[in-house]
């Protein structure tokens, strides 16, 4: 992976000193459902990330411009994967150039860069562009509720997580009642993520909020 790791490194030149950073946003106002499907909230599937040359094919893809955004995307994740945070935000701040936040496209980057933040340790930064990426859209996504409950729960604003995994319920109550179809409804999440999510389950569960 030596050669992969080299030529991720080279992107730097390519991206730009890209300055990062994130202010805090006041979160939208809760909606009482949260039915619409969006269609950028997925991760790009360019190469298996497993592949031992993945670095290799997705700096191909990149250079060529055949699925080069989702390519820059994959290459964040990977740097930030690899512990390279600094290069990962500069991948994605190159993704966020070429795609408007309005757009799917643009949606996507900041959904998937959402989650590598959130995976860094960085909830408030993740929380900022999912709030970006919601802004996006025209609809209620329901990815918002439980992904905002996640973000707030591990912010420690536990009260209003609780009120935005109470919007998950009222959408779709045999859902979101109770954690054991985790696994099915959130299988990219990992264990410790749906573990969090099942502490505001619990906490929704000891007091519902009301509705408005």
């Amino acid at each position: 992976m030596s050669v992969g790791r080299n030529m991720l490194s080279s992107v730097v030149l390519a991206a730009g000193m890209a300055v990062f950073g994130v202010s805090a946003q006041s979160l939208p106002a809760l909606q009482e459902f949260y039915f619409d499907d969006d269609v950028a909230a997925v991760a790009p599937v360019v190469v298996p990330a497993d592949s031992a040359d993945v670095v290799d094919q997705l700096m191909k893809q990149r250079e060529r411009g055949r699925k080069a955004l989702e390519a820059t995307v994959q290459l964040a994740s990977v740097a930030y994967a690899q512990g390279r945070p600094e290069l990962g935000r500069e991948l994605y701040a190159d993704a966020e150039k070429s795609a408007a936040s309005t757009s799917a496209p643009g949606r996507m980057v900041r959904w998937n860069h959402g989650w590598d933040l959130f995976r860094q340790g960085d909830a408030e930064a993740a929380l900022a562009q999912w709030h970006t990426a919601q802004q996006g859209l025209r609809g209620n996504a329901s990815w918002v509720p439980p992904t905002y409950a996640l973000a707030l729960w591990t912010l420690g604003r536990k009260d209003e997580a609780v009120k935005w995994y109470a919007a998950a319920v009222r959408t779709e109550p045999q859902r979101w009642s109770t954690s054991t179809a985790y696994a099915q409804l959130l299988p990219s999440w990992r264990d410790s993520e749906r573990a969090s999510l099942a502490e505001v389950q619990q906490a929704w569960a000891a007091q519902p909020p009301a509705w408005p």
